[in-house]
């Protein structure tokens, strides 16, 4: 397997390889990589006749090698993106019966005029198949998994940049907050931003409330921040903006227990020494969110996250057979953790 770094220079010294596996669950880096070999290895003139595209649901593997191996048309090179689920991946193709004995030979003596980059529609390759231990001895594999969180502050950095500003460290922090860690969307919004501050100019803090409405999920996540930070006032106005929204109270407190729940499995996977990294592949979760969540948890023990968790269960039965009041009830919920304190009976109840 080579590192994606190593790769991008080589292609920026004019050497790049034959054949790329790119997969992962960061699409939009992996479009980001296409972009960038298609711009330094395939020629401006006549580019449209370089770039080929085919797919292995309906066009089978060997017909792939025989377009690699046949002379590009007007151009010295030509690039073939090939999406593909089955070849590299456990995916099914229907009908289409692919003889990857023609590809495993063809990875063994390419054609220096071809580049075949197979995008595999999966988050991991099956291991078991030939095709992807030859790939991996040949170096031609590129995962794009999740960025760490520090990886993705210097991304939103770098995107910022491109479009001839800077961004502050805080605004780095809101902008993740409020948008959540798809970089699709990232790149879109901080453009946004960039734009509203003109070139040169510096993306702040405000300028991110300002300009980036908030999820349901990314307003929750605020939402336990304040609490967790003991700003009562705060939270219970993200409440509120949700409230308009027209979020119901049962599903605003389930998203609590959520995050509380993330919170509790951070909390003990890093006590027995699981990186932030290993913890996010263990949960499912993006690195930047357990980051979040890690500091977040850094000054409760688990018995109190624990004991929020539980208040949150008598409370949800209490608001669904219509005892308390739900806007009520989550309210005083919210100012209790806030606080820091236990619950006190009755206090909710008509």
């Amino acid at each position: 397997m080579v590192d994606i770094k190593a790769a991008v220079k080589e292609i920026k010294r004019g050497f790049p390889r034959p054949i790329y596996i790119l997969y992962g669950t960061e699409k939009y880096r992996i479009q980001e990589f296409v972009q960038f070999l298609i711009e330094h290895a395939v020629g401006e003139d006549n580019r449209e006749l370089a770039i080929m595209k085919m797919d292995t649901s309906e066009h089978p593997v060997e017909a792939v090698v025989a377009e690699a191996e046949t002379m590009p048309f007007l151009v010295p090179r030509k690039c073939i993106l090939v999406k593909d689920s089955t070849v590299f991946a456990s995916g099914k193709d229907g009908k289409i019966e692919h003889q990857t004995e023609r590809l495993l030979e063809y990875m063994d003596n390419p054609m220096d005029t071809s580049i075949v980059v197979f995008l595999v529609q999966a988050d991991k390759l099956d291991e078991r198949k030939k095709t992807v231990k030859k790939a991996k001895t040949a170096g031609a594999v590129l995962p794009f998994l999740p960025l760490s969180a520090d990886e993705l502050t210097m991304w939103v950095r770098k995107e910022a940049e491109k479009h001839e500003c800077s961004i502050e460290d805080e605004a780095i922090r809101a902008i993740l907050n409020s948008a959540g860690t798809n970089l699709q969307t990232l790149s879109a919004e901080i453009e946004k931003c960039c734009l509203f501050t003109g070139r040169g100019g510096t993306v702040m803090v405000e300028t991110i409330h300002s300009l980036i409405a908030k999820n349901t999920e990314q307003n929750v996540f605020q939402l336990v921040e304040d609490i967790i930070k003991r700003r009562a006032d705060q939270a219970l106005d993200t409440l509120h903006e949700l409230l308009k929204q027209k979020e119901e109270p049962i599903k605003i407190m389930a998203l609590i227990v959520r995050q509380l729940r993330i919170m509790i499995q951070v909390k003990e996977l890093t006590s027995r020494s699981f990186s932030q990294q290993q913890a996010a592949s263990q949960l499912g979760l993006h690195p930047y969110a357990v980051k979040m969540a890690y500091e977040q948890a850094r000054d409760y023990d688990g018995n109190k996250l624990t004991q929020w968790i539980a208040e949150a269960a008598e409370l949800d039965y209490e608001m669904k057979s219509g005892r308390v009041e739900k806007v009520l009830g989550l309210e005083l919920f919210i100012m209790r953790m806030s606080k820091g304190i236990a619950r006190i009976q009755k206090e909710t109840r008509r």
